[in-house]
């Protein structure tokens, strides 16, 4: 039998997650889920256990995934080498079919988890409803295939679900003005949609604590990063690799009416719980400005 101690403090939890549950009633919420937790079994049926207990205390959870550790495993199963430019995956005419199979796969799979545990959910691509519109994305006049820029999010689709009461789980394949397939990077897929649907909360599940003043330095984790912070910081050489392209979607969000993003590490188990529903929080949140921040239930900075 648990010790009365422990009882008083599973107790003590759910009050202080009490005003955040009241905050964040039927708000929609954007996790863009990808990394190494979808690749690990127990992590992913945490962050699907998040994302169910999430809808079922009345807030409107939106899965937006990726999948590219596994269509390159399966790429390389078929002989098939990737490349990647400034983060992006060179994608020709193969490579885009094996990226909708695999794709498609993580799809209903994370369906039938959510479904396994008791919530309604509906898997689509943004193929679906023309839900994401793209044109084709060069880098620096560099032709990498058939890899879409998003023009526009149809949320015609989403709001539907998420007005049936389903959780809407999205792979970011696209189509162009042509009706031809687009692969899309799920962290732009993620923005434009949390962009398009007015998101209270965007929440990216990466590989890392959060953001770094000093990436050298593991104590200089930011907890609160305000957009003129966050344009000191791009601009002070110090992000590189895959969190600048990352850092910049955040900021495009906050700036187009996305109320906070937060970049957590997905590798911690129930890390979703503890952003939400706790006064400390974890990982980095990006605001619009501090003084909003301070007024609002959200999670307290660490020290």
């Amino acid at each position: 039998m648990e010790h009365m101690d422990q009882i008083l403090l599973k107790a003590e939890t759910l009050i202080e997650a009490l005003p955040y549950i009241q905050k964040f009633n039927n708000k929609k919420v954007v996790v863009k889920y990808g990394g190494s937790a979808m690749l690990d079994d127990n992590l992913q049926s945490n962050v699907i256990k998040d994302v169910a207990l999430l809808k079922l205390v009345g807030m409107k959870p939106i899965i937006v995934h990726g999948g590219g550790k596994e269509i390159t495993s399966w790429l390389q199963k078929l002989g098939h080498e990737s490349t990647f430019v400034e983060g992006l995956r060179v994608t020709d005419e193969k490579t885009m079919e094996v990226a909708e199979m695999v794709l498609g796969k993580v799809n209903k799979g994370l369906v039938q988890m959510v479904e396994k545990l008791g919530v309604k959910a509906v898997g689509i691509s943004g193929k679906d409803g023309t839900t994401l519109k793209v044109e084709k994305k060069q880098i620096n006049g560099t032709d990498i295939g058939f890899v879409g820029n998003i023009k526009e999010v149809n949320v015609e689709l989403i709001n539907t679900l998420i007005d049936n009461d389903f959780v809407p789980v999205i792979s970011p394949i696209g189509l162009d003005d042509n009706f031809i397939n687009y692969n899309i990077n799920a962290d732009d897929a993620a923005c434009a949609v949390a962009t398009a649907i007015g998101a209270e909360k965007l929440v990216f599940l990466t590989d890392i604590e959060g953001v770094y003043a000093n990436p050298c330095d593991k104590g200089s984790l930011i907890s609160v990063l305000t957009l003129d912070k966050a344009d000191e910081l791009l601009s002070s050489g110090f992000v590189g690799g895959g969190m600048l392209p990352k850092l910049k979607n955040c900021v495009d969000a906050v700036r187009n009416g996305v109320s906070r993003v937060h970049i957590l590490d997905g590798r911690m188990p129930h890390c979703l719980l503890l952003e939400f529903f706790t006064n400390k929080g974890i990982g980095t949140a990006i605001i619009q400005r501090e003084n909003l921040f301070e007024n609002e239930v959200a999670h307290v900075p660490c020290s």
